[in-house]
């Protein structure tokens, strides 16, 4: 019987008559439905990148230039995407259940994100119960917004600036003046000319004999190079899209040595327009001295220009976080970064005392590097520094120099990293935004490069 059993195992394996339609039949249902899934689960994806591509859409819409401060707020760019999202949607032929696009601008820039979420019906997956498919789409979008600055010009225009700009003017300068014990004047004197109602009377004031005989002086370059940053600036923010992105105020360290206290000497006040600015910056020249010596030659006081009653931290208002309505306040100091002025409460017998780092020849007089503690004052308010030292000529020759100013400007003559005078400014400056110019340097190549770093390293700071 077993033997019988097993022979009609046999046959019915070795049997095609009937089997495969058997198992087609029933191996038909699960293929169906797994091929219709597929079908069904590509519908759903393309679905799903249709709506990503109008969120992508509308969200770029948002971070776009046309949609940014001061055109629109991030309440009408949020707006603007919601309508262009519909849009799409409807040019795709597709409907969503729920979807949410906000637009936010905060201390990074501007971030636009949006989801949405459809439910696509099946066809062949209802075979397995599933009678629809819910699809999610997300994007996000993030974009800098665009700074708005004011920036104030504070320029050096003590006699000391009477330098000549380049070592040859330098020379130059010196050959023309006839008293040899004088000559060092052509690197940094304080009686390069006299008032302004003398220049042209008075043929040989240095500063005539420079003028007449067509020697650069640093003051000339500072001037052409206060006129180019303007001209930068416009071309900067016309290439940005925007118009009012910058504005410019210009001051000088005062009109005259006569003035006293020291105070800020306003050549332009703060405007949008460059071009006006520009030629304004076309008046920037040395400050008056009534005579030779006068006043001791004390016509740089740093501690007044800077933090005095009438000083640049008064002048400038209080800054903002960068935007359109607030801008940003950047003050830009050119200098030889030496004071030179009466402090009597800083100074007894010849010992430095208070707030003068360094001896003084007398009668009150003190001469020493930039205060640092007035930048700080400035800077704690939230207004950002940079500084171009023009560097002070060292004077081996002149007993006066290296009397006084060599203890904290000692050699080897030229820029020196021993310069009390250059670690000051560098300390008054923002981290990373102080630049020295030595005689043959180009400031205007140097205020540029400022200009632009302050614009390529700025953010909101809400």
């Amino acid at each position: 019987m077993l033997s019988r059993s097993v022979s009609w195992l046999r046959r019915l394996a070795r049997d095609r008559r009937g089997n495969v339609a058997v198992i087609f039949a029933f191996a038909s249902i699960p293929i169906l439905a797994f091929v219709g899934a597929a079908i069904d689960y590509s519908i759903a994806v393309r679905t799903q990148t249709k709506i990503e591509a109008a969120l992508d859409t509308a969200l770029l819409l948002a971070t776009s230039k046309g949609e940014l401060p001061p055109t629109k707020t991030a309440a009408q760019a949020q707006a603007d995407a919601i309508t262009m999202f519909t849009a799409q949607l409807a040019t795709f032929g597709v409907g969503t259940q729920t979807s949410t696009i906000t637009v936010t601008d905060s201390t990074t820039g501007r971030t636009a994100t949006g989801s949405a979420t459809s439910v696509v019906p099946t066809t062949f997956m209802k075979i397995l119960g599933f009678n629809s498919l819910t699809v999610n789409g997300s994007s996000q979008a993030v974009v800098n917004l665009p700074l708005y600055i004011d920036f104030y010009l504070l320029l050096d225009n003590t006699p000391s600036m009477g330098v000549g700009a380049t070592t040859s003017d330098i020379s130059r300068l010196q050959s023309l003046t006839t008293n040899g014990s004088e000559g060092s004047c052509a690197f940094a004197c304080h009686n390069i000319y006299t008032d302004s109602s003398q220049r042209t009377v008075d043929s040989n004031t240095y500063y005539n004999i420079a003028k007449n005989n067509g020697v650069t002086m640093r003051i000339d370059v500072l001037r052409t190079a206060t006129q180019g940053l303007m001209t930068y600036a416009q071309n900067t923010e016309n290439a940005n899209n925007l118009s009012n992105q910058f504005r410019m105020a210009i001051y000088t360290f005062g009109a005259s040595c006569t003035t006293s206290p020291q105070q800020p000497s306003q050549i332009q006040s703060l405007t949008s327009n460059l071009t006006t600015a520009a030629a304004s910056a076309s008046a920037i020249d040395l400050m008056t001295i009534p005579y030779q010596n006068y006043n001791s030659d004390q016509c740089t006081d740093f501690d007044n220009i800077l933090t005095g009653t009438n000083g640049m931290n008064s002048v400038i208002p209080t800054p903002g976080p960068g935007t359109s309505s607030s801008p940003q306040k950047w003050l830009f100091l050119v200098t030889d970064g030496v004071a030179d002025a009466y402090y009597p409460t800083h100074v007894a017998n010849n010992t430095p005392t208070g707030d003068c780092s360094q001896s003084s020849p007398g009668g009150g007089r003190c001469q020493e590097p930039l205060t640092v503690a007035d930048c700080t004052t400035i800077k704690n308010r939230g207004v950002n520094i940079a500084v171009i030292y023009t560097t002070y000529l060292q004077l081996p020759s002149n007993g006066w120099y290296m009397s006084w100013i060599d203890p904290f400007n000692p050699g080897p003559w030229g820029p020196s990293p021993n310069s009390k005078i250059a670690q000051n400014l560098q300390s008054c400056a923002n981290s990373g935004f102080y630049f020295e110019v030595s005689a043959d340097g180009d400031i205007s190549t140097a205020m540029n490069k400022l200009f632009q770093k302050v614009v390529s390293n700025a953010h909101l700071a809400m």
